[in-house]
């Protein structure tokens, strides 16, 4: 089955860097996009960014464009999301998604806190 497991969040001071990964199976990893959400408390669900199967192009959000960094490495199933330059407002709950047989499917989620 389609499984998502995001892993490399924790605890980091304002302006500090984390690294996240994405870690895929279930189905041909290097066909499909995959994107990050994030969903900080009281907040819906935020798309961040994404990165095609084919040519690796990518998507930011505003909020995150110029401070994020997604990748991947199709020999081993997996989307890192670098984040830089970390704000407060970054606390979340940071989730990877793929669509996949027209529904989407999630990971269960890597806490990200980011203290001032």
């Amino acid at each position: 089955e389609v499984q998502l497991v995001e892993s490399g969040g924790g605890l980091v001071q304002a302006g500090g860097s984390l690294r996240l990964s994405c870690a895929a199976s279930g189905f041909i990893f290097e066909d499909y996009a995959i994107s990050w959400f994030r969903q900080a408390p009281g907040k819906e669900r935020e798309g961040i960014s994404c990165i095609s199967n084919s040519d690796g192009s990518t998507e930011y959000a505003d909020s995150v464009k110029g401070r994020f960094t997604i990748s991947r490495d199709n020999a081993k199933n997996t989307v890192f999301l670098q984040m830089n330059s970390l704000k407060p407002d970054d606390t979340a709950v940071y989730y990877c998604n793929v669509l996949w047989g027209l529904r989407d499917y999630w990971g269960q989620g890597t806490q990200v806190t980011v203290s001032s």
